[in-house]
């Protein structure tokens, strides 16, 4: 069972069926080439195949109804895990979760240690740094900004969401961030990006194009259910009443 898993590939495994279209719009945020081969996706080195109704037993009954999106590698293995960070991130996005080797994950998981990262062609200096970050005064890598940490780190391999900037890159540079807050992480992102021309990405390095695609799926809907919920009642609510006028006395 394991090596079938194996050759099958990791799996989103998702609560309901996605729609083509924004399944094929997610996938192109990890790789802005991908496209559409019949029911499947063809992306780097990977198929995602169409999803197929799986019986609950994929994720040990965690979902009661799971819709299965493979992740199939075309020839070799890709590389860098692209394969697995395609399911995560897409289960992450889509409210579901990973299967990998026959062990589940919940992509949304707080717990955690990588976060959202800004991918540059070079390694920023700590002049260009400095109008958004403060530097570390015993480690020339590591800034703070609040109670944001963050760290130059020499990106290995090369994502595929950010191969515009490979025909510039001289030494691609990951600015890793991290911490509690994954809004104000992915408005850090977004400013660091825009000063340093650079690529926000999630942390399977999937493009970020606003600070709550950082924010797990199914929170996110939960939110906004309580906001039309909370809505709601204030448009029932009664108008103040207006004590009739007491009859003049005869």
């Amino acid at each position: 069972m394991a090596k079938r898993r194996l050759r099958t590939g990791p799996t989103a495994a998702l609560p309901a069926k996605p729609d083509p279209g924004e399944l094929l719009r997610l996938v192109q945020l990890a790789d802005p080439n991908a496209r559409r081969d019949g029911d499947d996706i063809v992306a780097v080195d990977v198929r995602v195949c169409a999803p197929v109704e799986a019986d609950k037993d994929l994720t040990g009954g965690e979902l009661e109804q799971a819709w299965a999106v493979r992740v199939a590698a075309e020839g070799p293995l890709p590389l860098d895990f692209f394969d697995r960070y395609l399911a995560e991130g897409l289960a992450f996005r889509l409210g579901g979760l990973a299967v990998c080797r026959g062990e589940v994950s919940d992509p949304a998981d707080d717990s955690a240690e990588s976060g959202p990262a800004v991918i540059l062609p070079v390694r920023p200096t700590a002049e260009e740094l400095e109008p958004l970050l403060q530097q570390d005064e015993d480690d020339e890598f590591l800034f703070t900004a609040g109670d944001v940490k963050a760290a130059l780190v020499p990106q290995k391999g090369q994502p595929p969401a950010v191969q515009e900037l490979l025909p510039f890159a001289t030494e691609l540079t990951a600015i890793e961030l991290r911490g509690d807050d994954p809004v104000k992480l992915g408005t850090l992102a977004l400013e660091l990006s825009e000063a340093l021309n650079g690529i926000p990405v999630d942390r399977w390095r999937f493009r970020i194009d606003a600070p709550e695609d950082l924010v797990p799926a199914a929170q996110d809907a939960t939110e906004d259910a309580s906001e039309d919920a909370a809505e709601d009642a204030t448009q029932d609510e009664p108008e103040d009443a207006v004590p009739p006028t007491a009859p003049a006395p005869e």
